[in-house]
């Protein structure tokens, strides 16, 4: 069973003892597709067709999560099983991944030079065992039938499952090992590319464009070949890294969240090119959030990738179709998705076990966010005039992004604030409040958009934005502050009277006032955890049989990397630095990732020693993204800028 993000579970045995915790698995892929490689095992584990983990909404269930994405191994390894001391890990902070054993050694890795679900996996047997016993796989599914495809002399294997409409092509990358016995396809050989192919229309095309892309090269040549053209991918990094595993952690991250992006090509009933998912498998949330997805195209953009941020913001404008949710927004058309996407695109509102959704609002403030960075750090006026699914961007964004946010306002005293949604911790509908950070997403949007209009020529709309901005400023401080400290929501209560969400809103320039910033900081030490960092809030669940019982109990770090942003603020620069050295040393001796959150409650769901990497991992936009823009907001305050 996939847990849903914050929806309730019941959990298994009764709450049985915890299990020892594990290292995270680690994952290589290349925009259209993942694999999983255990340390532990050295086996891969999962292999994805497509980059993301359900494909689209299923139809006879719509209040699913939708059709999962085919995987199709269980396992695949070298077949030793006496084989000891299994090492795994990425080389050169890389998604090639290293794997070794008393039986040998190998590697995996998902080309990014070709455009398909592809694994490229090599082994070598150790100099104590030259034979070897071959790689053996399970399959996810049986195998429904095997053809031979001869072509330019090579005896190429095409693979159709039971269950999965993918097939899957079994390439040889060397000679055949007449020694072994088995009867397994993969035994032949040690090194292999597994392909996937969505139809038998266009095999031979596909095998010519593999063979392309190989051009004749061994594997330990291919090998050398991709991580040299990823570390030409790589921008130089504008920061003053304060140790070596800093800098390990910022390279790491850097091939995180382009593993995460989509490049699979749009195309009728698929348009989901440039979305980026909010953690990689096996994190249970490898789907695309509209608000993770920020987070990680910001940081993109800012370090330096203006590719692979053009192509997240396009992947919005270009998502379809949405504003299924109208009933709940004033009757409004919009553009972006009030929660998240399933991998063709469509918008998902969060289908809940209770079989509800949700309205996140604070989604389309952040979406306008991304659009104003990534403007703000290139000179890209055509960008506004790109064709849209909606029309030309700029049309798109003033009608389907702006328009909706101003209907969904709310006169408040002598301003407005934004209506009651799910905000940034994705509550339940029926649990719906006011809440503090979509007011605050609207006027940093909305803040952007006005820069934005000026670009674009709009002065109408420029001044009827800022006024909105003045408003929303006004009816934040009358909602939001009370006697003298900052509010997670409008409606009291003790969840959200002291909120994680309260950090980014004062990182933002939202709240300007040093004595609110340093009571919220103050504060913080309610949500303080015995992991040593810090949870979201203060959660008022008391059924343990509740999947949020234990989720909000553990450190989020998340809030953790936003609390060092206020910190520095606040001239607390050592408080912020020991926050983040924190993480960036426990990420080093988890193969420099950055996980969804540390236990602190250990359970059967969050399973571990109390400070052990817990939740999705490898986390992106909450992981990845938000340290990497932590470290260019610290290298801009160094500077003074």
């Amino acid at each position: 069973m996939i847990f849903h993000r914050y929806a309730t579970a019941v959990l298994f045995a009764g709450l049985l003892p915890c299990v020892p915790a594990f290292a995270t698995n680690l994952v290589t892929g290349n925009g259209f597709g993942f694999a999983v490689v255990s340390p532990q095992t050295a086996a891969v584990t999962k292999l994805y067709a497509h980059p993301y983990s359900f494909v689209r909404p299923d139809t006879k269930n719509p209040l699913s999560e939708g059709v999962e994405t085919a995987n199709f191994l269980k396992s695949l390894s070298w077949s030793d099983l006496a084989a000891q001391h299994t090492e795994a890990d990425y080389e050169d902070d890389s998604h090639v991944i290293d794997v070794r054993n008393s039986a040998g050694e190998g590697f995996f890795f998902m080309p990014f030079g070709l455009r398909r679900a592809a694994l490229i996996l090599s082994w070598q047997p150790g100099s104590a065992n030259p034979s070897g016993s071959g790689l053996s796989v399970e399959w996810s599914h049986p195998v429904r039938s095997q053809r031979a495809i001869p072509m330019a002399g090579q005896e190429i294997e095409l693979l159709k499952f039971d269950g999965i409409d993918e097939a899957l092509l079994l390439i040889p990358l060397g000679s055949p090992q007449s020694h072994t016995a088995s009867q397994e396809i993969l035994a032949t050989c040690s090194a292999w590319a597994l392909v996937a192919v969505e139809s038998n229309n266009g095999l031979e095309e596909t095998i010519r464009e593999f063979n392309r892309w190989r051009a004749g090269l061994t594997p330990r040549e291919l090998k050398k070949r991709e991580i040299s053209a990823l570390e030409r991918w790589r921008v130089r990094p504008a920061v003053h890294f304060q140790s070596e595993s800093e800098r390990h952690l910022w390279r790491q991250s850097e091939v995180m969240l382009r593993i995460a992006q989509s490049r699979e090509p749009n195309r009728p009933g698929r348009n989901s090119n440039g979305l980026i998912v909010a953690s990689l498998p096996d994190g249970v949330w490898f789907t695309p959030w509209v608000r993770d997805m920020a987070w990680a195209a910001v940081a993109l953009a800012r370090m330096g990738h203006r590719d692979e941020a053009r192509s997240a913001l396009l992947a919005y404008f270009d998502a379809r179709p949405t504003g299924k949710m109208r009933a709940q927004t004033a009757n409004s058309d919009y553009q972006i998705s009030v929660v998240r996407y399933f991998g063709d695109g469509s918008e998902e509102p969060f289908f809940t076990e209770e079989g509800s959704t949700n309205i996140e609002f604070d989604d389309w403030g952040e979406a306008l966010w991304v659009l104003g960075q990534y403007l703000q750090k290139y000179d890209d006026p055509a960008l506004l005039r790109i064709p849209t699914y909606r029309g030309p961007l700029y049309e798109s964004a003033r009608d389907y992004i702006v328009k909706p946010l101003l209907a969904n306002l709310e006169p408040y005293q002598q301003g407005e604030i934004v209506a009651a949604d799910t905000s940034i911790w994705e509550e339940r509908q029926k649990d719906q409040k006011h809440f503090a950070f979509s007011t605050a997403a609207a006027i940093v949007g909305l803040r952007n958009f006005v820069k934005i209009a000026q670009r674009a020529g709009d002065e109408p709309k420029r001044a009827d934005v800022l006024k909105h901005v003045a408003l929303l400023q006004t009816g934040f401080g009358a909602a939001f502050v009370r006697d003298g400290e900052l509010h997670g929501t409008l409606e009291e209560g003790v969840k959200n009277d002291i909120d994680g969400a309260l950090l980014p809103i004062i990182h933002f320039g939202v709240v300007t006032d040093p004595a609110l910033a340093r009571s919220t900081v103050d504060r913080m030490e309610l949500l303080k955890v015995a992991s040593g960092g810090y949870r979201r809030v203060r959660s008022t669940y008391t059924d343990p049989t509740i999947f949020e019982y234990w989720y909000e109990r553990q450190e989020f770090l998340f809030v953790d990397i936003s609390l060092a942003e206020v910190y520095r603020s606040l001239g607390r620069n050592a408080d912020a630095d020991a926050l983040i050295a924190r993480i960036v040393s426990k990420a080093a001796a988890d193969h420099n990732i950055i996980p969804e959150m540390y236990v602190s409650v250990p359970c059967t769901l969050f399973p571990g020693e109390i400070g052990d990497p817990a939740g999705a991992r490898p986390m992106i936009g909450y992981g990845a993204g938000a340290y990497i823009l932590d470290l260019l907001d610290r290298e801009q305050s160094r500077r003074g800028a």
